[in-house]
């Protein structure tokens, strides 16, 4: 993509209303912009961050056995007055009326209407278990939306929800998306901790948040070290085995937020040298609540002996659009966001540092219809001003990899490479940085 052609409305000031380095840099660099309180539009290059992890996601949950379906997002109230949540959810869930003057709402969560979905559909045991998930924009009115993206009102979300016959079944559900959602943020370059949790308001008695550290976290948070040392992608994950050693390996060691942090066990099972105290942000969340709903809406199945058994039901999210400012609270610097590579926006920045000159034009016109054949995702800084305000867009907007084409390398065929990440740079041939570069993406 030509920077010329494309929408990428950056700032040069920190915007006063950002409090957090995400919220801020997400504006600065051209990714959002709000359009009332707590909702965004998301830009072009935003929208492809969002697509980028939507991806992954959809690409992990369907390796553990999860079928995509999508849901309306205006429900109606009856089903949550079934469930006894309409009433208890509170002010968070916006009600609205049709013309018919029938009780709506937008959905804050989907756990009514996946229910009622299932219980029409689902007449025999023979039918479990499901896992079935959607991506989909969801509304929880925040009384007050702050940090940007993190805690909006109107937010891009995975659920997914599992339908078995017993608990024995439902805990391999369960296992699943637990192993499913370690990849998921492994692959997204982040380092996520399983930690014991509350379920809330959707309820349940098993609860696991996945928390990555930085510094704006919600939460304090509590763990043993050699988490970091854990890389679940070279773990052997079959999601048609036994998952529960895999489980095992990552909640055997302490890990907890503040609000289940028992300071007395912490120091007994931690040795000093291994204790991490920080600040963490929630990515995504997963819980059993057992026959919560399935009870209250009457879902049931006749069991192998022809009883009505009530299914047994979980529920596991991850926040896609909060994701996008969890990823830059944890990869930026005073410069921009740097962005892991798997769900970078384009991977290469290619920087004409002097369009009007024609070796210039020439190699830079080389470089990217190479790029382009190569399918490396790559943005093009083709337009004319000064050296040092392009330099600060491409930081800003954090791309893993520059390529610096000026006149004097271009009049003998070399160009410089950039790593965003570390800063560093090398010259190298045309050739060799092409090279480089396919072999890095």
């Amino acid at each position: 993509m030509r920077l010329s052609n494309y929408f990428l409305p950056t700032l040069k000031e920190n915007p006063s209303e950002a409090q957090i380095a995400s919220h801020r840099l997400m504006l600065r660099a051209g990714m959002i912009r709000q359009s009332s309180a707590g909702i965004y539009s998301w830009l072009p290059l935003g929208d492809r961050v969002l697509k980028k992890i939507t991806e992954i996601v959809r690409e992990e949950q369907d390796a553990a056995g999860a079928q995509e379906m999508l849901m309306p997002t205006i429900q109606p109230a009856d089903i949550w007055r079934e469930s006894g949540r309409y009433d208890a959810y509170g002010p968070e869930m916006l009600r609205v009326q049709d013309r018919h003057d029938r009780d709506m709402l937008y959905g804050p969560t989907n756990e009514e209407q996946i229910t009622e979905i299932v219980r029409s559909a689902v007449k025999s045991y023979r039918d479990l278990p499901k896992l079935l998930y959607h991506i989909q924009w969801k509304f929880r009115d925040e009384v007050r939306p702050r940090f940007g993206v993190m805690r909006g009102r109107e937010f891009l979300m995975k659920d997914c929800y599992s339908f078995d016959l017993n608990f024995e079944t439902a805990c391999r559900s369960y296992n699943k998306m637990f192993v499913s959602y370690l990849r998921i943020f492994a692959k997204m370059g982040l380092k996520a901790i399983p930690m014991r949790a509350q379920s809330g308001p959707i309820g349940g008695d098993m609860s696991h948040e996945f928390i990555i550290l930085a510094d704006t976290g919600e939460s304090r948070v509590f763990c043993h070290s050699d988490y970091f040392n854990y890389d679940i992608l070279n773990e052997r994950v079959d999601y048609q085995g036994d998952l529960e050693p895999v489980v095992s390996r990552w909640t055997d060691l302490y890990a907890a937020t503040d609000e289940q942090h028992d300071t007395t066990v912490f120091e007994q099972t931690v040795p000093v040298k291994k204790r991490c105290e920080a600040r963490g942000i929630e990515v995504g969340h997963i819980f059993y609540f057992g026959t919560k709903y399935s009870e209250a809406m009457k879902l049931s199945v006749p069991g192998p002996d022809g009883n009505l058994v009530y299914v047994e039901m979980g529920s596991y999210g991850v926040g896609v659009s909060r994701l996008v400012g969890a990823i830059i609270e944890a990869n930026h610097d005073e410069d921009g966001i740097i962005w892991p590579e798997s769900v970078a926006p384009f991977m290469a920045g290619l920087i004409n540092l002097k369009p009007e000159d024609e070796k210039c034009n020439l190699l830079c016109k080389e470089i990217y219809e190479k790029l382009q054949t190569n399918n490396i995702d790559t943005l093009y800084e083709d337009r004319g001003g000064r050296a040092g305000v392009k330099f600060a867009n491409m930081d800003l907007i954090g791309l893993p990899w520059q390529l610096i084409v000026g006149p004097r390398g271009a009049a003998s065929g070399r160009v410089e490479l950039k790593s965003r990440r570390t800063g560093e740079r090398e010259e190298l041939s045309t050739q060799d940085a092409l090279e480089r570069l396919h072999g890095l993406c």
